[in-house]
């Protein structure tokens, strides 16, 4: 038995590089979404919190969903980077 992922939407395969910027006078070089001030650790903590990515899009007009699922595949990439550099 074999089990069919249909790995075109899942966060690995997701280039947040289009969404995530990262300005030196912005947010004191904090990665942010598409140039905005709205960071990826802004986001992350509202999920950590117990927001739901429609609520986050609910208050957050100027916020896609691709926006909050860049910011996981950043988040999730830069710790992948962080585990191999440990090694």
């Amino acid at each position: 038995m074999s089990i069919n992922i249909d790995t075109s939407k899942h966060p690995r395969n997701m280039n947040y590089h289009d969404i995530i910027t990262i300005e030196p006078g912005k947010r004191s070089g904090k990665p942010c979404i598409r140039g905005m001030r709205i960071t990826v650790y802004d986001i992350l903590e509202y999920l950590a919190s117990g927001m739901s990515e429609e609520e986050i899009l609910a208050d957050f007009s100027e916020l896609t969903s691709e926006d909050i699922k860049a910011c996981l595949a950043f988040a999730a990439d830069r710790e992948k980077k962080l585990f191999v550099a440990s090694l």
